[in-house]
């Protein structure tokens, strides 16, 4: 099967008009004019084509939590979003920790998803401080990395055995950064807002303290070192210095801690893990992603029930969704108001989450897979949860007006998300 994609701009150091030929699930031509008789064209007069999506971090639920989200529901909203691939985390029941428990997620996944899910296993068994590492060398070729996240591995000589083996074999440590020791019971960060409401709060150093901690680990061990969600200035300086080093450390960053501050924090749809932080710490953030200290925006879409998170501040889960509004609060918030490039947030949405994965994707190259979004730049929407795909609807950024809409997405050459606006021209 043939589908030329017609009049289209593609990301290279500018917009560049080009048309892009696919047969089968292959990229096989792009050129200034492209004629094929024979081809499904789809007229993207108007409109950006972007390689497809990566998202490093999120969380379909299933197995086990299956009211919350499913393989079926997450990976559309993904589609949605944009993404062509995502990595789901492994705190599900049960937890992913050996190749039994993988293939059958994987089973799940060839039934439902129509993007493509590239699972993480935990570190230890059932996420335990105090269980066996897993067998990474039988799981290395099936999974994104290896990570605890939702509760982050506590004891230093745990960290320590886990590096070590993870770097025998080269493979990535996906660290949820937080010191439970220094919580105190905290839920969100403390400032003038938590004080107000009599919120319990906490600062940022069970984050910097572990990302510390974890890096200098790291450096020991020669180990691939990836920090989730990064929040905060002083985590961002450990990062940067590790780098400086030559240390194989990345990072990620979530639009949430980009664009919110610890004030903006309203009700439970505000109340994730890690917490909202300060002015301050948001523009660090906005820098070192900017000047490539960090390296990718992940979502950490974390859907829950409306009566979850209708429990009240204390008592309701963290944790928001974001795959279906990602690329448009970026793009909205930061390439619009020039404080970044298009290309810039090409990379950190779809080359860069490629190279952190060492996938041959990311790139919109003739030889390559088509996996790839359409993407309309002009056209404003407000983000509306009750349209969500995602059986969650708690997010924070309910009625913000955005540009950046994906309106098409592919993969491997085959439509998995077609937006009902986009006119799609067929010979």
């Amino acid at each position: 099967m043939k589908t030329l994609l017609k009049n289209g701009k593609i990301i290279r150091d500018q917009l560049e008009k080009k048309d892009v030929l696919i047969l089968d699930d292959k990229i096989v031509e792009i050129a200034d004019v492209i004629t094929a008789m024979d081809a499904n064209i789809i007229d993207c007069e108007g409109y950006v084509i972007s390689p497809g999506f990566i998202d490093l971090h999120v969380h379909l639920r299933e197995p086990g939590f299956e009211y919350k989200e499913t393989v079926k529901t997450g990976t559309q909203a993904a589609a949605k979003g944009g993404y062509t691939m995502i990595c789901p985390m492994p705190n599900t029941n049960p937890v992913c920790d050996n190749m039994e428990k993988l293939h059958h997620f994987m089973d799940i996944v060839k039934t439902d998803a129509v993007v493509k899910v590239r699972p993480y296993s935990s570190i230890t068994t059932s996420l335990s401080n105090h269980g066996e590492i897993v067998d990474m060398s039988s799981m290395i070729n099936d999974v994104a990395g290896f990570s605890n996240d939702g509760v982050g591995i506590q004891n230093a000589d745990l960290m320590y055995q886990a590096m070590l083996k993870a770097s025998e074999i080269e493979a990535m440590i996906a660290a949820h950064c937080e010191d439970e020791s220094m919580l105190f019971g905290g839920y969100v960060h403390r400032g003038g807002k938590s004080k107000i409401n009599g919120w319990t709060a906490m600062t940022s150093l069970p984050e910097s303290l572990q990302i510390a901690r974890d890096v200098l680990i790291a450096e020991e061990t020669d180990a691939r070192y990836h920090v989730c969600h990064i929040s905060t200035k002083e985590g961002v300086r450990i990062v940067k210095e590790a780098k400086e080093r030559g240390q194989k450390v990345t990072c990620e960053v979530t639009p949430h801690h980009l664009l919110l501050v610890n004030r903006d924090v309203e009700n439970s749809d505000f109340k994730m893990n890690p917490p909202l932080r300060g002015i301050d710490d948001k523009y660090a953030l906005i820098h070192a992603l900017i000047d490539g200290t960090i390296d990718c925006i992940a979502t950490d879409h974390a859907p829950h029930a409306q009566n979850e998170k209708d429990l009240g501040m204390e008592r309701a889960p963290f944790g928001i969704v974001g795959l279906e509004t990602a690329f448009p609060l970026i793009y909205t918030n930061l390439v619009k108001t020039k404080m970044a490039t298009l290309s810039q947030a090409i990379k950190w949405f779809s080359i860069n989450p490629a190279k952190i994965l060492n996938l041959d994707s990311g790139q919109l190259v003739v030889g390559r897979i088509a996996d790839l979004t359409i993407l309309d730049l002009n056209n404003r929407r407000t983000i509306d949860k009750n349209k969500f795909v995602s059986k969650g609807r708690n997010t924070p950024f309910d009625g913000w007006e955005c540009y950046g809409w994906p309106i098409l997405t592919m993969v491997k050459g085959k439509v998995v998300y077609l937006d009902e606006s986009f006119s799609r021209k067929s010979k």
